[in-house]
């Protein structure tokens, strides 16, 4: 293990999450990616293949890491979009996406957090998203990301007695990432226009946003728990049409 421990990141192998991983491992951390797929090779993480569709998968998962690894740092990344207006919304997406989004960080977590209670030290980061607020087509999505909010709040009460921070970053449109294009494939014309939209006139970058999980998992943000940080270029101010 290297001197700054374990850092824990779901849905690591592509977009916003790999880019999570080759941060924390520039860093100097050992990083676990959780996703179905392993990403590209990279020196400090080791992919652990898992469908976190599958909650006995994910709790073998979860005990598995605890029993080997001291996690200091856990990131919950992995999420899928399933845009449909309301007359074509099924709950079969809305569990789908409840155990994605809400069940795994919770059985992630319970998992990790004694021995961060024993150390009495860890950061966890949960990402949300604009859609949080709310956006056409987004049902199970903007459900689940706005339930991320609550249950960190309320994971940051339980958990900062123990030195335990507990945050959420909330992207709006970043550009390059499989989800983005799998809602305006490249090339869209809506792209630039809802660049426009944006009040810095400009989508995100995966680096936008690791550079607010960078902070949030650092020893300096022992005083920052339970806040929501939307990292969308404004967006989050106004709406935006997608």
């Amino acid at each position: 293990m290297t001197a700054k421990g374990i850092a824990v990141v779901t849905g690591g192998s592509v977009g916003i999450g790999a880019t999570l991983c080759r941060r924390f491992a520039i860093d100097g951390y050992d990083v676990l990616s959780l996703s179905r797929r392993p990403g590209e090779a990279t020196r400090g993480v080791t992919h652990i293949p898992v469908d976190l569709l599958d909650p006995r998968a994910t709790a073998a998962t979860a005990r598995d890491i605890a029993s080997q690894y001291d996690v200091t740092r856990f990131v919950h990344n992995a999420g899928v979009i399933r845009a449909n207006p309301l007359d074509k919304t099924s709950v079969d997406d809305l569990v789908a996406l409840t155990q994605l989004h809400l069940a795994v960080p919770l059985t992630l977590l319970q998992a990790f957090a004694p021995g961060m209670r024993t150390r009495r030290f860890g950061r966890v980061v949960l990402m949300s998203s604009r859609a949080a607020l709310g956006l056409a087509t987004r049902t199970v999505y903007s459900a689940t990301k706005s339930g991320m909010v609550g249950m960190a709040r309320t994971w940051a009460l339980e958990l900062g007695p123990y030195g335990i921070t507990v945050n959420v970053v909330a992207p709006g449109p970043v550009a390059g990432t499989e989800m983005f294009h799998d809602v305006m494939p490249a090339g869209d014309p809506r792209i630039d226009a809802l660049a426009e939209s944006i009040p810095v006139k400009r989508l995100g970058t995966a680096d936008d946003v690791a550079r607010a999980v960078m902070f949030f998992t650092s020893d300096d943000a022992g005083f920052v728990t339970g806040q929501v940080l939307y990292v969308c270029g404004g967006a989050s101010v106004g709406s935006i049409t997608i």
